[in-house]
């Protein structure tokens, strides 16, 4: 699976073009039918609209399922260059969703899939965005007083620190890319970090960076 970026934070906007209303929301999901689930919702929620476009990309199985859908407007004029815009972006785990109220002034096809376009390219624009890789999670225990020293590692090796409990000693879950693995192991075995134990997890999709 190649790296993929989705969004951080779900995120709104809108466009009005010649009376008509464009709403985008982006919405970051997990699963495709998560991205089903939530279509349905805002249909709901916009029941009044016109029309309510979509398109999704959802990494699942390792593998990318897509979907769009024009909603009523002319074929190809709203889902698919809304679809468009997000394999263009290489952006995953994301459904789009374009309400339009309209105006009563007709757009034609071209005015249509600039505005569904121009919406979308807003939203996306404006929304942080997260780069995801395949990644390793593993379970660390350490002592009290290495604490400090194993978040100045961690920070030093790209290494992210997803969670901590504290008990008799400190259990953490660490999440870093495969290509680090190597090294943690050989730090882990050498002592250079001083760890009680080291244990593999899994293998999951992780955060790689933040894009702004």
């Amino acid at each position: 699976m190649k790296n993929f970026i989705t969004i951080k934070e779900n995120i709104q906007t809108e466009i009005v073009v010649k009376k008509s209303k464009f709403i985008c929301n982006l919405i970051k999901v997990e699963k495709q039918e998560e991205a089903e689930d939530i279509i349905k919702q805002f249909k709901r929620k916009y029941y009044d609209a016109r029309h309510n476009c979509v398109a999704y990309r959802v990494m699942e199985d390792n593998r990318v399922i897509e979907k769009s859908s024009d909603d009523g407007e002319p074929s190809g004029t709203a889902g698919g260059p809304m679809l468009n815009i997000l394999q263009k972006n290489n952006l995953c785990n994301v459904v789009c969703i374009v309400t339009r109220y309209f105006g009563g002034i007709l757009l034609g096809t071209g005015g249509l899939v600039r505005s569904y376009s121009d919406v979308t390219l807003n939203a996306m624009e404006m929304s942080e965005k997260v780069e995801k890789c395949i990644g390793l999670e593993f379970e660390v225990e350490l002592e009290y007083n290495n604490l400090e020293n194993f978040r100045y590692y961690c920070k030093t090796n790209n290494i992210f620190i997803e969670d901590v409990k504290y008990f008799d000693i400190i259990h953490c879950k660490i999440q870093l890319e495969e290509e680090n693995k190597t090294k943690l192991m050989e730090d882990f075995e050498t002592k250079k970090i001083n760890l009680i134990n080291l244990r593999f997890l899994s293998k999951k999709i992780i955060n790689k960076c933040i894009i702004k």
